[in-house]
């Protein structure tokens, strides 16, 4: 695995894959890479030949309160773990590299961001789109993959790129969790023992409402219910959001009635996490 840092680098390895007849395929990440990222490198494996891996913490998609100084950074770490996942290139631009000196182009992906982890975090999904626009712009790939327990932005980023016709492949991975169905997160590792135990009330929740849905319910309001129940079980758990959604245009439904998403943010601690489920059939 070759590590870049330039973007002509990163284009003239692109490109000369290209001549020899490789699919690119990109995956972008902001590093503290973990089990979660490995599946993500494997899928770009099955679906293209040459696997581009991205690090950078994004200032743009952190809000003034947020954790953009205390996220994790781990580049030895990382440089391990891409390469033994067989990532081809590490790309691993600076933040002055990313954002020159006077930048001032942001992109707006109108109501897909605004529901959600939107209402509380303004700007969030703007600096989400600017990056990945960027970073698309930059690594030229065939085709690119997202994990879903980021939904939302998954959504956000389709749009984006049918919407401003862009030839890219977006492939969405299915959600790693723990043994106790904790979604694997880098933001897990913040959680201190006793946090950790009480985390996984959130897993718990929607497997709840998701029997709920299988025995044939259909209001939101009730499934919603149903997620409450389980979080105030639980004193240090703080609700950002529970929401029933269409699926595609992520706005707020009463009762189901085709692919729905039942999606969750909460607070153990000082830790932010997300989930969510998919309800259909």
């Amino acid at each position: 695995m070759r590590l870049i840092k330039e973007i002509d680098d990163i284009r003239a390895a692109v490109d000369e894959a290209r001549r020899g007849g490789e699919r690119v395929v990109l995956v972008p990440t902001m590093g503290a890479l973990h089990r979660a990222h490995v599946l993500l490198f494997e899928r770009a494996r099955e679906v293209g030949d040459l696997v581009v891996a991205t690090i950078f913490v994004n200032p743009a998609q952190f809000g003034p309160d947020e954790d953009l100084d205390a996220y994790p950074r781990r580049l030895e770490s990382d440089i391990e773990k891409a390469g033994a996942a067989g990532v081809d290139y590490l790309f691993c631009p600076t933040p002055e590299t990313v954002y020159s000196d006077g930048f001032s182009t942001f992109i707006e992906v109108g109501g897909l961001g605004e529901n959600l982890c939107g209402q509380s975090r303004p700007g969030h999904f703007r600096g989400v789109a600017t990056v990945v626009l960027k970073l698309f712009n930059m690594v030229r790939p065939d085709a690119a993959i997202f994990g879903l327990k980021d939904f939302q932005q998954f959504a956000v980023i389709k749009r984006l790129v049918r919407d401003l016709n862009m030839e890219i492949e977006l492939v969405g991975v299915e959600i790693m969790r723990e043994p106790d169905g904790l979604a694997v997160s880098s933001r897990n590792g913040y959680l201190n023992a006793r946090e950790r135990e009480s985390a996984s009330v959130v897993p718990a929740s929607l497997e709840a409402a998701s029997h709920l849905f299988t025995k044939g319910e259909r209001s939101s309001e009730k499934l919603i219910s149903e997620v409450k129940k389980y979080i105030e079980k639980e004193g240090s758990a703080v609700v950002d959001y529970i929401s029933v959604c269409d699926a595609d245009s992520l706005k707020d439904i009463d009762i189901i009635e085709s692919r729905a998403l039942l999606a969750i943010a909460v607070k153990i601690g000082r830790t932010r996490l997300i989930d969510n489920v998919v309800l259909e059939g």
